[in-house]
């Protein structure tokens, strides 16, 4: 089976899929010597000349030791072959990932995506190692021993044509419907290990509700369905090879039965009819083994679509810059900006995470410091979202230092960014990994140093191993107040020079946000920074506080001059909170 997409993308794994395909070319030339030798010895030794015949089972020992070898290459060769496209198809899907940005992750399942860079890549490695360069075998030697054949008897070199031509051909009227059943199948496998996935991370919250059970009669009904499907997946197959091995087996006998009928009559001498009988099964064996690279490389196929998905896939915003950003810390502006996220645009009312901005106007001066407040769903985030330019404005222009985004080159402008969120993500490794994760040449000082103004450096001084403890997945090991600390001094250890902070102190107590807060305004001072926050004690020293309410800017000032609006959705919002967020209650 030939899938369009996945033959261009053989293009970048052109090598590997030619060296597979002669090594395994070499192997059929050895097999057709040793079948020659073999029959010349045979009509040497029925002729009555035994030292012809035993140079000829020399021959025939010398292309057996042959061909052991070169299946030893041809296996070697396959593995090796497998890794460099094992590798290189990751490499360039990863890649793909990170050319479509946090976008498209945020609208794909991890666990579906998971099983497409996992099993998917892993069927794909048969397939391009095994099948397609067996398939140039297929495709080669029949014809050639066939036509080599035609010379000896045409008779049952045409018998045996017709036998290889329906071998490959009457198979093919069942792929279109196995394809077709594999596709339901992979949709079904990726479906399952993203539930699986998403019940094993939710296994805590599953305990805590009683669902537990619920969603294990779920999963294990999904699976009895892949079960199911698979089997008769299984039945189509068998089917297909069974007509197959009929074709093989019955167009060698018709063949044997034809040389037979022919070396009885005198027309064709003993000799060619042992050249018929041994270089038939050679004749047949690439098809053998194409029927078995088939299989091996199945799921890879029926992956293809997953992959293709991925490949096709148009990223958010295209990376047509050409700037990089300057070193020193830039101005950040927001103006007239507007944007709605394309799932609101697709479902209107589809909820808060689809709210738009209307017309902001914000800007941050070089190394200053600006709070944005707001209710819930006010489009706060979205404002660092477009930032970090996930998307681009349906309207008006975000600006970095004077330059609107789309003229920065995206690596450049990201890199330029620190960027903390309410729920960071912490990897499965050390704590000084995981805070070295964008400057692995970080000393030991300078991790110090970031841990200190994140007031994590206490509590990973009391961890069993200090800064070389290994914290679970996610920081599963730690609070969530401990997990943003980790978040927020991984960025501090950043050079970026803008730092945006969206809810960042949400699971910090107090005392801890105040000097954490105190670290920005002083010791952070040399960078732009952005606070996006609900508590206001997280923006009450900022050099301006914006206050966005329904996508749009409400209120600008420092925390004394919105104080002072009477009827301000800052003062409300200070009111509701129980004070100023210094601890001073706001006269009423």
């Amino acid at each position: 089976m030939i899938h369009g997409r996945l033959l261009r993308l053989a293009g970048a794994l052109a090598a590997p899929v030619l060296l597979c395909a002669l090594v395994s070319l070499c192997l059929s030339a050895a097999s057709l010597g040793q079948a020659y030798a073999l029959a010349r010895a045979l009509a040497d030794l029925f002729g009555d000349d035994p030292r012809a015949a035993a140079r000829a089972l020399l021959w025939a020992s010398a292309c057996t030791v042959l061909r052991a070898a070169l299946i030893w290459l041809a296996e070697v060769t396959r593995a090796r072959c497998g890794i460099a496209i094992r590798t290189r198809l990751r490499d360039h899907l990863v890649a793909r990932l990170g050319e479509l940005g946090p976008a498209y992750a945020a609208g794909a399942r991890a666990g579906a995506v998971q099983t497409t860079l996992v099993a998917g890549v892993e069927g794909l490695d048969a397939y391009y190692s095994r099948y397609l360069p067996q398939l140039l075998v297929t495709l080669i030697v029949p014809a050639a021993v066939v036509a080599w054949l035609f010379g000896v008897s045409a008779p049952a070199a045409t018998v045996l044509g017709c036998a290889v031509a329906a071998a490959v051909l009457v198979p093919r009227f069942w792929d279109a419907t196995l394809l077709r059943r594999g596709r339901a199948r992979w949709a079904g496998l990726t479906r399952l290990s993203a539930d699986y996935l998403e019940a094993v991370q939710a296994v805590p919250t599953l305990r805590a509700l009683g669902a537990g059970r619920h969603i294990g009669d779920r999963l294990a009904s999904q699976a009895q369905s892949l079960y199911r499907s698979t089997m008769v997946q299984l039945r189509t197959s068998l089917v297909e090879n069974g007509i197959t091995a009929l074709a093989i087996h019955g167009g060698t006998a018709a063949t044997l039965i034809v040389v037979a009928a022919a070396a009885a009559s005198g027309s064709t001498p003993p000799a060619d009819a042992f050249l018929f009988l041994l270089c038939a099964r050679e004749c047949f064996r690439p098809l053998n083994d194409l029927s078995s690279a088939w299989h091996a490389g199945y799921l890879g196929l029926t992956a293809a679509d997953g992959i293709e998905e991925l490949l096709t896939a148009t990223p958010r915003v295209a990376d047509t810059g050409k700037d990089t950003v300057s070193a020193g810390a830039p101005e950040v502006r927001f103006d007239r900006v507007a944007f709605t996220y394309p799932q609101a645009r697709a479902h209107p009312g589809c909820g808060a995470g689809g709210r738009s901005l209307e017309s902001v106007s914000l800007a941050c001066p070089p190394g200053g410091l600006l709070g944005i407040v707001g209710p819930s769903g006010a489009g706060k985030s979205t404002l660092a979202h477009l930032l970090q330019r996930h998307d681009d404005p349906d309207e008006g222009r975000v600006l970095l230092a004077g330059r609107p985004l789309p003229h920065y080159r995206l690596a450049s402008l990201r890199a330029s960014l620190a960027v903390v969120h309410q729920d960071p993500y912490l990897f499965h490794a050390t704590v000084a990994d995981n805070l070295r994760l964008a400057r692995p040449d970080a000393d030991e000082a300078e991790v110090v140093r970031a841990a200190r103004l994140a007031q994590a450096h206490a509590f990973v001084s009391a961890l069993p191993a200090g800064y070389d403890t290994v914290i679970g997945e996610r920081g599963s090991s730690l609070s969530g107040g401990q997990a943003q600390r980790l978040a927020l001094a991984r960025a501090f250890l950043t050079t970026a020079p803008v730092l945006v902070l969206d809810e960042a102190t949400s699971h910090l107590d107090v005392p801890t946000e105040r000097a954490i807060v105190r670290a920005l305004a002083t010791e952070l001072a040399d960078r732009t920074r952005l606070v996006i926050a609900h508590r206001l004690s997280a923006v009450r020293d900022a050099d301006l506080i914006a206050v966005v309410a329904g996508g749009r800017v409400t209120e600008t000032g420092t925390h004394d001059e919105l104080m002072r609006l009477p009827g301000g959705t800052y003062r409300a919002l200070a009111r509701h909170q129980g004070g100023t967020g210094s601890g001073t209650e706001v006269p009423v």
